[in-house]
């Protein structure tokens, strides 16, 4: 999805990489604090970075772009599957559910959720942060059904969630002291596996 910040700019003095690295480090430390998504504004965003409002406004279109940019930058880039087999496909990107590059993330993703249910913009917010990751899954399930690999009737959505559920729920909720986050994610995709091969 094409952002302000992604879009080609016209001739003229060149934008300020730090610039553009501040206002998102400033904007998820401010969430990191406790601001929420509805309380945040681009006037305490710009204060923390040490920009003009104006300065935020000619990258991104407004708060929703910048803050789907910011948040992001927590989780890193998507996953790449090597494409040797379903299995190994699946397991990283289980792996990769709820995982996140920044240590901001964890105080940062369980509040969004309850945000999320309340307001539909912010719902709209969350989906476009995890689209991409679920369209992968989705391409690698695809894949199997093609090849004949897994189940030609396999509901790809329900999976999906079958996949994606215990892992999420270990990693955000610490729901199984027990459970190795480590290894989870082949056992996982094996137990799901089992179900949804073809023949």
């Amino acid at each position: 999805m094409t952002t302000m910040a992604d879009t080609p700019r016209p001739p003229g003095r060149p934008r300020s990489v730090r610039a553009d690295e501040a206002i998102v480090e400033a904007t998820l430390d401010l969430l990191a604090e406790g601001s929420t998504i509805e309380a945040i504004s681009i006037e305490a965003i710009a204060a923390r970075a040490g920009v003009g409002k104006a300065t935020i406004y000619r990258r991104w279109s407004g708060k929703d772009a910048l803050l789907r940019d910011a948040l992001r930058t927590l989780k890193g880039k998507v996953p790449q599957p090597a494409g040797r087999s379903v299995r190994d496909d699946l397991i990283t990107l289980v792996g990769a559910v709820g995982r996140a590059i920044d240590p901001r993330a964890e105080r940062i993703m369980p509040c969004l959720v309850p945000e999320a249910n309340r307001s539909p913009e912010h719902y709209v917010l969350y989906q476009n942060i995890i689209e991409p990751r679920r369209a992968m899954m989705r391409e690698v399930l695809q894949r199997g059904v093609r090849d004949g690999e897994l189940r030609a009737d396999l509901d790809i959505d329900v999976t999906m969630a079958m996949l994606t559920g215990p892992m999420l729920i270990q990693r955000v909720l610490r729901w199984h002291p027990d459970l190795d986050v480590t290894t989870l994610p082949e056992k996982i995709v094996d137990g799901v596996l089992d179900g949804i091969r073809a023949g």
